[in-house]
């Protein structure tokens, strides 16, 4: 039998008295953070085999632990923390027990995308979990294209480092959209921040990002269907930059400023300089 066995997102209280007797009674666990695993194990006194399965290991321990489940043994499979399967590689150990007709059951519990959402004030009856973002230009155009016409509520996971470029992209693909970034959610630091892209974007700006992120961000109006961002965010990223390219002592073109303007709004350059333009001639 496979379990897939969600744990605590940061409050050890968290943890499921069914998921206490799942990792207590399994016959191995099978961990993406051996580590973090065991710390959980230590504090509730429970002592079982770990294996490791990550992303970059899942390719050679995913056939040994499906011949350990051909084999009759009991699995618990934990992810770093929260419900494995999400924006996890434990979806693929998941889906080969299943192809193989192996049993599989779960011990649910956190999962951060749902309880952001919840806590956003944000529609709740119809949304769209997008996990992680693409790091590549081509990814944030399709998400910046996507994010414009949605109308579901949508659901992302951010690092703090990569924060700020997000909610960028945002305030130029959804700009005025009601948006909620959630923060350590469940930990002693946590903090819910309301309001429109370029809001948050002031504030993250003041407030250096830290811990981990999840965005919810309202859908479209009824009547939006094309994406678009907002001709005055890209003006205004494109200033900046060139600013403080200058201010740097490193001053750069205008081409290449619209270049990074674009990367970070989501579009492509030749739409970021026609709204650029669009903006430059109305105050000339």
């Amino acid at each position: 039998m496979l379990y897939v066995v969600a744990t605590p997102i940061g409050n050890l209280g968290d943890l499921s008295a069914r998921a206490l007797e799942i990792l207590s009674a399994c016959d191995l666990i099978a961990a993406e953070d051996t580590r973090r695993t065991q710390k959980l194990l230590t504090h509730f006194q429970i002592r079982k085999p770990l294996i490791s399965y990550y992303e970059h290991n899942k390719a050679s321990r995913g056939p040994l632990l499906l011949e350990k489940l051909r084999g009759g043994q009991t699995v618990a499979l934990v992810s770093d923390a929260g419900t494995p399967g999400i924006s996890d590689p434990g979806a693929d150990l998941i889906r080969a027990a299943v192809a193989e007709g192996l049993p599989v059951s779960m011990a649910p519990g956190p999962v951060a995308g749902i309880m952001a959402l919840v806590l956003s004030g944000l529609p709740t009856e119809r949304f769209v979990f997008e996990g992680f973002i693409g790091t590549d230009r081509k990814s944030r155009e399709e998400f910046a294209e996507m994010i414009a016409s949605e109308k579901r509520t949508v659901i992302v996971y951010e690092a703090p480092h990569r924060l700020i470029k997000t909610l960028e992209l945002l305030n130029g693909a959804a700009p005025g959209r009601q948006t909620a970034v959630c923060r350590e959610l469940t930990k002693a630091h946590e903090e819910i921040r309301r309001g429109t892209p370029a809001e948050l974007l002031a504030y993250f700006t003041e407030q250096e990002p830290r811990g981990e992120f999840v965005i919810v961000i309202e859908g479209a109006p009824r009547e939006q269907t094309s994406a678009a961002a907002a001709p005055e965010t890209v003006y205004q990223i494109t200033e900046k930059i060139i600013k403080e390219s200058e201010a740097s002592g490193n001053p750069i073109k205008k081409s290449d400023a619209l270049k990074e303007a674009a990367a970070r709004l989501g579009i492509s350059k030749n739409r970021a300089y026609a709204l650029y333009e669009e903006i430059k001639k109305e105050r000339s």
